[in-house]
């Protein structure tokens, strides 16, 4: 996805030993997100983004630097956090993408956009994102957007942009339990929201469909709403299956098939 802010937020830049230094303000936004969010993701979110954020084992006090969770990702899979700068395209997001590194806006939202920010902040970026970098199906998968992406010419970006973002943004998945399954949240995105990952768990306006590449390549979205569409994974072992079909050639066939219309929700919001 390509990363920006609007002029309301601007990167913070690391000193010359890499630290980035926030305040005290700062610090007690991160705070107040991680209180609020940690419970709702113990009760909503996948078991597997549960388990990766036990093995981050974030701070709850203050916002951590991405050297800290670079050294326990890279150890698990690989994968280092790589803070960026204000706005970056969709080239240099799929080349850190294929080379296992996240990058990592380093504002923190405000108390203002406590609720929902439509940019990715720190807090989308660390407790949203890097909990599931430590699955290796998550990551591999993560990695293989990135590979295609880079070789991807500027025209198709926006077209496998739209299979991140209804898989590793916002994806639901099916959650087994011995006999029995339950459509959970596993996204970023909502993982990091304090009032999305409750709608997308248990709202009953929002539609729920079985993943298909076709139907997600050529599914609308917008990132200032609620999501009126989420797609559902029958298993993480779907984004492996995902990552080995031919996408290219799905995201050409896409394009001659052209974007469904868009929802109602989305037309209301216009």
């Amino acid at each position: 996805m390509s990363r920006y802010t609007s002029n309301q937020y601007q990167a913070k830049q690391a000193d010359a030993q890499g630290v980035i230094h926030y305040n005290d303000i700062e610090h007690e936004i991160w705070s107040e997100l991680y209180q609020a969010q940690i419970s709702l993701v113990h009760r909503h979110m996948v078991n597997e983004y549960i388990e990766g954020l036990a093995i981050l084992d974030l701070p709850n006090h203050r916002i951590p630097q991405c050297s800290e969770i670079s050294e326990k990702l890279h150890n698990i899979t690989g994968w280092q956090v790589e803070p960026v700068p204000a706005l970056i395209g969709y080239d240099r997001f799929f080349d850190l993408l294929a080379n296992r590194r996240f990058p990592a806006a380093s504002f923190i939202r405000t108390r203002e956009d406590f609720a929902y920010v439509k940019e990715p902040d720190i807090f989308h970026e660390i407790f949203g994102h890097t909990p599931l970098l430590t699955h290796p199906q998550v990551a591999a998968f993560s990695q293989a957007i990135g590979e295609l992406g880079r070789n991807l010419t500027a025209d198709n970006h926006a077209w496998l942009a739209r299979l991140y973002w209804f898989t590793i943004e916002f994806g639901l998945i099916k959650q087994h339990n011995n006999d029995t399954s339950d459509v959970v949240p596993m996204g970023s995105g909502l993982a990091s929201s304090p009032t999305e990952l409750i709608y997308a768990a248990t709202s009953e306006a929002t539609e729920r469909r079985p993943f298909d590449v076709m139907d997600v390549l050529t599914t609308p979205y917008r990132i200032d709403i609620k999501q009126p569409i989420y797609y559902v994974l029958e298993s993480f072992e779907q984004l492996s299956a995902i990552a080995e079909r031919n996408l290219l050639a799905d995201i050409l066939q896409a394009r001659k098939m052209g974007l469904q219309e868009p929802h109602q929700a989305l037309a209301m919001a216009s």
